[in-house]
């Protein structure tokens, strides 16, 4: 698609890859409508970048996994021409997880991009166009040691994106999938300096995977790929070569991270 006067909707937006994302676009000439869970942030987020891009940023604050929201959301754009769902949430470690944190990881990690794809997709494919965006992770492809909520969902926020694709990708609808490793969020700084046991081996995986890329950076490879029209945004390319290796000999995958964890375990 071409991103240069798209109406865009971007969620989880008040700060980190939402936020970059939503800045991005705006330099590449789209209008925004952002939201967030988080009003007072998500309002100064949005004062700032309209006060750079003037007229073409607006927000709505609420819960991505709701029609409600979602609907208000997709009011304020118009006819959206792309919607990124990116709110995530990384809560619940060990078999320790609570039934909440549990309900919660489903609904914000999968069951958001569901309800936007119901809302979209129909009118899409009556014009024969529109892009759908789910970021997920490189645990969604891989795994998420310490964490199996946020392992679990975001496996199924990239099988949902395939099904999307398969199904919906040959009318007009273009997906794609960002599957980034570690992103230097504010979620993962306050992770590293307060989490203890499994939420803590959970951190470690990600800034030991691999090179930990600022939120600006995952945005550009997001949108080179949405532009290019392929399926999965990998910011660390060596995601690509792990999720092969896995897929070629899973047992030899698994017990390579049962070293790994047990490496950042001693």
């Amino acid at each position: 698609m071409q991103i240069s006067g798209a109406s865009t909707v971007v969620t989880g937006a008040a700060s980190g890859i939402g936020e970059a994302i939503a800045q991005r676009l705006l330099e590449r000439g789209a209008s925004v409508v952002i939201g967030d869970l988080d009003s007072t942030r998500l309002a100064e987020t949005a004062a700032r970048l309209d006060g750079e891009h003037p007229g073409r940023v607006s927000h709505v604050a609420g819960d991505a996994s709701d029609a409600a929201h979602v609907a208000a959301l997709i009011d304020a754009a118009g006819e959206v021409d792309a919607y990124f769902a990116n709110a995530g949430v990384f809560k619940g470690f060990g078999l320790e997880a609570t039934d909440d944190e549990w309900a919660l990881s489903w609904d914000v990690n999968v069951k958001a991009h569901v309800v936007a794809a119901r809302a979209l997709v129909p009118g899409w494919l009556e014009r024969g166009a529109g892009c759908f965006v789910s970021t997920a992770s490189a645990a969604g492809l891989l795994t998420q040691l310490g964490s199996p909520t946020y392992s679990t969902t975001k496996h199924a926020a990239v099988g949902f994106a395939e099904w999307l694709a398969a199904t919906y990708g040959d009318r007009g609808v273009q997906v794609c999938c960002l599957c980034p490793m570690g992103v230097r969020t504010d979620m993962l700084v306050e992770g590293e300096t307060s989490a203890v046991g499994d939420a803590r081996l959970g951190m470690k995986s990600v800034v030991s995977a691999g090179e930990t890329l600022s939120p600006v950076a995952v945005a550009d490879v997001l949108l080179q790929a949405v532009e290019a029209g392929t399926f999965f945004a990998l910011p660390h390319p060596d995601v690509g070569t792990m999720y092969a290796r896995k897929a070629a000999d899973t047992d030899h995958w698994i017990a390579g991270m049962q070293r790994f964890r047990s490496s950042l375990e001693s």
